[in-house]
């Protein structure tokens, strides 16, 4: 076979397999948010039905819980559209995301892309995203990682629904800190020198001022942004 050839992305079983093997570490988090998310459920009057189909549908953590802060027992045309507003705004980073993979992953048929990208995580593509780094090819670790991530996190939304009523607030627990935890620890694999610091401190330092000066969920995209253009404008990283 060429090398060219052999250098092509693909999707294989063992990619997928390899994506769940990866993705192991990461699943005590998982099951924590996922629960956490099933137990506030609970709380805002959701019926079990509505909370596993909203973590097989939506499949967004932070998005489904924020989302429940605008939750109301009874909907108006502007209800909707203000947690719509508020579920892309949180999800927004989405589109950087799948900017940066296109390069690897924008090969692969769309029979087999598009319905691969309903599971894109931040879990999951910073899996994959370490994997590539590495030299790897098969884009089957992206959706090998991304179904294990979307199983764990519909099952647990059912015992988190169940013992919701234990568990007056969750956020008393700092369960809504664990993502964020196990996000700042999954930097630490695809940290690649000292020149990484720039944007992540750009981002994180506008993301803190932007949720000062604006309420709601726009920091997040804000930070996100602008650690991206931060580290698009630096120059090349020299490999000496």
């Amino acid at each position: 076979m060429p090398e060219t050839a052999a250098r092509r992305p693909f999707v294989s079983s063992e990619g997928l397999r390899l994506g769940a093997r990866l993705s192991i570490p990461f699943l005590p988090g998982i099951v924590i948010f996922g629960s956490a998310f099933g137990a506030a459920a609970a709380q805002k009057g959701l019926t079990l039905l509505e909370a596993v189909l909203s973590s097989a549908i939506v499949f967004a953590g932070a998005a489904q819980l924020v989302s429940l802060e605008l939750w109301r027992e009874s909907w108006s045309l502007g209800s909707i559209l203000a947690i719509t507003l508020l579920v892309f705004t949180v999800n927004a980073r989405m589109i950087l995301m799948g900017a940066s993979i296109q390069p690897w992953a924008g090969s692969i048929p769309g029979r087999i892309l598009w319905p691969g990208m309903f599971v894109l995580t931040d879990a999951n593509w910073i899996v994959a995203e370490r994997y590539r780094r590495e030299g790897g090819m098969d884009v089957g670790v992206l959706f090998g990682s991304g179904i294990l991530f979307w199983v764990v996190w519909v099952i647990v939304a059912v015992p988190g629904y169940v013992v919701g009523s234990l568990v007056e607030e969750p956020r008393r627990f700092g369960l809504d800190f664990v993502m964020p935890i196990i996000f700042a620890g999954m930097c630490v694999p695809i940290w690649k020198g000292r020149q990484d610091l720039i944007p992540w401190i750009v981002a994180g330092a506008v993301a803190l001022i932007t949720s000062v000066l604006s309420p709601g969920y726009a920091f997040i995209v804000a930070g996100a942004v602008s650690g991206a253009v931060t580290a698009a404008v630096l120059p090349e990283r020299s490999d000496a």
